[in-house]
């Protein structure tokens, strides 16, 4: 399977990348044989900025990208298009295991300047198979501002086989300084059945649900993935589609508010029951001070612990943030619904398994109320990002879906 295939309704994006790894390729090969690089050499860039909407599929366009720069298929001798999927090079990007690809994640709220440094200090080397050494950045719009800054070192000088991939929501979020030094690919929503084509194909789940999961993930592909593949996911989903029937009183508000906060947290929970347990034991074993072994802890392991708890209590904020993020989603698509019923539209519902309970919401107000809530909404979603306590703005959001 080639490395474009999970890259869903993108062609456009998927045709400037597959000439872009042309062009690096023959650049490669001009370079080895000490002959001019070739006429389409402008086709490739040293750093690329992939923004679209949530779930669109930035990282899996960088991502095949790299592999596509690594492609070492001899099919490319004939022509063929890079990003097999099949060699070697394919094969160890796609598992992140290549040597020359670096994957930044970061499982807290930002990524930090010292980590930047690294990496910039890293793009400055030669790939050691000789063709690009390549830095994938996951959620750039999370750099803080002298990470950003020292990026711009290394994308302002880059290395002549250095790419640098950066993956952020959209252009606004990232420095005007690096942007303007970057190639930018739009991604857009792919459409339902799009999507839903990818979790038969490649997830073998039923048509009948992964149409359902597409078209209630709004164009989200690992959302729709979930939906169709996790039956926690779905009832989640329910419950929080329950949300517009309870806030008739102040009770129901600030009980839906309660029980949307306490799920967030759950989660973020049983994520750290297992990883952090892990992650601290295997950092002990690392300093010779594994559970067991008693004795008088290492130097310098207890600054490496303190640190490790840092980055794992900010994963868990992380966490409850992005499970309250979807729950939010769910219901401003809910909203979105009944509006659209309000309206008159005939066009396809997200929702519609949902059908008799928007008809109920529809029919009880005019469409400003319903405007009004999908706001209440947003502003919720606005007031997380701003550090706000988590139960004090879904309290505010429940109460102003009841006011409309």
């Amino acid at each position: 399977m080639a490395v474009w295939d999970d890259l869903v309704g993108q062609e456009r994006v998927v045709e400037q990348l597959t000439a872009a790894a042309r062009a690096a390729r023959a650049t490669v090969l001009a370079g080895r044989s000490g002959t001019a690089e070739a006429a389409n050499a402008s086709l490739m860039t040293h750093a690329w900025l992939f923004t679209g909407p949530p779930g669109a599929g930035q990282t899996t366009a960088a991502r095949a990208f790299a592999a596509a720069l690594q492609c070492t298929s001899p099919d490319l001798e004939l022509g063929g298009t890079p990003g097999c999927g099949f060699c070697d090079g394919c094969h160890t990007v796609m598992s992140e295991s290549h040597a020359d690809v670096k994957f930044v994640r970061s499982d807290g709220l930002s990524i930090g300047v010292g980590d930047m440094r690294d990496l910039v200090l890293r793009a400055s080397s030669y790939p050691t198979g000789g063709r690009w050494s390549v830095i994938l950045i996951d959620a750039a719009h999370r750099l803080t501002e002298a990470a950003a800054n020292a990026l711009l070192k290394g994308v302002e000088e880059p290395s002549p086989r250095t790419v640098w991939l950066l993956c952020a929501p959209s252009v606004q979020d990232t420095l005007p300084t690096i942007r303007s030094r970057c190639r930018h690919l739009v991604l857009g929503t792919p459409a339902a059945d799009a999507v839903a084509d990818l979790l038969v194909r490649r997830d073998g789940v039923d048509p009948s649900v992964a149409r359902l999961a597409a078209q209630v993930g709004q164009g989200d592909v690992e959302r729709s993935r979930r939906l169709a593949v996790d039956e926690q996911a779905r009832s989640r989903r329910l419950d929080v589609l329950r949300i517009p029937l309870e806030v008739a009183d102040i009770g129901g508000c600030l009980a839906a508010a309660q029980r949307l906060v306490d799920t967030a947290k759950a989660d973020a929970e049983a994520l750290a029951e297992t990883r952090d347990v892990k992650e601290t034991d295997d950092l002990k074993a690392v300093y010779g001070a594994a559970e067991g072994l008693g004795g008088k802890a290492p130097r310098g392991m207890a600054g490496a612990v303190k640190e490790l708890e840092k980055r794992q209590k900010s994963r868990a904020t992380r966490t409850r943030r992005e499970t309250l993020g979807v729950a939010l989603l769910d219901l401003l698509g809910f909203y979105r619904d009944v509006l659209a019923l309000q309206l008159g539209s005939t066009g396809a519902l997200s929702n519609e398994d949902q059908r008799p309970v928007l008809d109920k919401v529809a029919s009880a107000g005019p469409p400003e109320g319903t405007l009004r809530r999908m706001e209440a909404i947003l502003a919720c979603r606005r007031a997380l990002d701003r550090n706000v306590d988590p139960l004090l703005a879904v309290e505010a959001m429940t109460v102003a879906l009841r006011a409309g």
